[in-house]
């Protein structure tokens, strides 16, 4: 018995060395790791290919970890981020979109890093000011971007319209969702309602630069919009649903519009819905039906399309991994193999380098066929409302409102006008 003890001693000891020199050298080796968390917005085709991206820099860098941090939609990123910033435990990276000069104070500026961390050579100059805040380059551009209508080609086709001309008038293009009405079942839509987007300040941001009307002027602190231009744009889309060009608000509501997985068009329930370009490929991957896009009416008669970066990569000016999470980001923006991969999910690529690896998708040869037809209908972009996401959830409730009959479009329109002198005074 006392030799059977003294064996089962001696085995008991030796696994206590063995897996306790495990457990010291498993600890070394995690102390070697740095990780780098990496929060962004998207849906499943934005999901898979980041991952794609982060496999191939961890394969070249063992020591580093790249943790996705990632929201269905904009809306819930930001909240989240804020969220976190106030608890003092931020990502390392910081995806945003126009809302950048909300977030300038606790980002880190990318020009002390050039030619060390970042090469900032080969990224366009208005990629490069359009991330430049107070001569601090505070996010660097993933890409760059149009606003679109994207149409189900396919469903167009199968119905027996005739297809979208690219350029239409608001004229023309309210005489086109007539037709599509005329010929689809019942239960489909010619148009989703573009109010329900939770970027629904990007269409009337349009509206508002196609009648001369820019919603804010930074220099001047004031927008041109009036209560009567508020109401307009409301009427607009009350006379849509009126006719059954767009769904009555109670099914328009049921879709976010945030990505593809919340869109009419992917469900099958309307023809035309708003888009960003480099939202293209994810919303087609999502369907067997042919997309395509055209231009937001009246485009060609006034220049209102603009050509924003996409969206930013920026840097909590907190992390305690600015070295390895400005290398990260370099890999992301100007590597070839990672541009390929990327492809224009975030717009279309800003650095050479990154252009130079070219794309075998069919869905970004749609885009920068759209880009070229499109381009030139665009002019510079309007200054971005302060306190951008209230301002578009609060839109988003004022339009609502109205959609659902609580207040007139008057009403509406003296409330979107409150609400932008509200933004602008804060």
């Amino acid at each position: 018995m006392k030799k059977t003890m003294m064996v089962l001693a001696l085995i008991t000891l030796g696994a206590l060395v063995l897996f306790g020199a495990g457990t010291k050298e498993t600890k070394a080796a995690d102390s070697d790791v740095t990780t780098i968390r990496w929060a962004y917005w998207g849906s499943g085709q934005r999901v898979e290919i980041s991952q794609k991206a982060i496999d191939i820099y961890q394969s070249r860098h063992p020591n580093i970890r790249v943790n996705p941090e990632v929201s269905g939609g904009a809306g819930d990123h930001f909240v989240k981020v804020d969220t976190q910033l106030a608890g003092g435990n931020g990502p390392d990276i910081i995806q945003v979109g126009g809302n950048i000069p909300d977030y300038a104070d606790v980002l880190l500026d990318f020009f002390p890093h050039a030619g060390k961390e970042i090469n900032l050579s080969v990224i366009d100059p208005s990629a490069i000011d359009s991330g430049t805040i107070a001569g601090r380059l505070v996010g660097i551009s993933t890409g760059v971007n149009m606003p679109a209508l994207v149409y189900n080609k396919s469903l167009v086709e199968r119905i027996g319209a005739p297809l979208p001309k690219t350029a239409m008038s608001y004229a023309e293009f309210k005489e086109y969702l007539r037709v599509l009405k005329g010929k689809l079942p019942a239960g489909i839509y010619p148009m989703q309602d573009i109010g329900v987007l939770s970027s629904n300040s990007t269409p009337f941001g349009y509206w508002s630069r196609y009648n001369g009307t820019p919603l804010y002027d930074a220099a001047t602190m004031s927008t041109d919009v009036r209560p009567a231009d508020g109401q307009r744009y409301l009427e607009l889309f009350a006379e849509y649903r009126r006719e059954g060009l767009v769904p009555p608000a109670d099914i328009a509501a049921g879709y976010a519009e945030n990505n593809a997985d919340t869109s009419m068009v992917i469900a099958g329930k309307a023809v035309i819905g708003f888009l960003w370009t480099n939202m293209l490929s994810g919303y087609q991957a999502a369907t067997t039906d042919e997309l395509a896009f055209i231009e937001l009416p009246g485009a060609a008669e006034t220049n209102a399309l603009w050509q924003p970066p996409s969206q930013f990569y920026a840097v909590n000016k907190d992390s305690k991994n600015i070295a390895e999470t400005v290398k990260f980001i370099d890999f992301l923006v100007n590597d070839p193999e990672a541009a390929f991969v990327l492809g224009s999910d975030r717009g279309t690529p800003a650095s050479s380098t990154a252009r130079a690896a070219g794309s075998a998708s069919p869905a970004d040869q749609k885009v920068i066929d759209y880009m070229n037809v499109a381009g030139p209908h665009s002019s510079a972009e309007t200054d971005h409302v302060p306190n951008d996401t209230e301002f578009n959830s609060t839109l988003y409730l004022i339009y609502q409102r109205v959609a659902f009959g609580q207040i007139t479009p008057a009403q509406g329109g003296q409330q979107i006008y409150e609400l932008l002198l509200r933004m602008i005074g804060k």
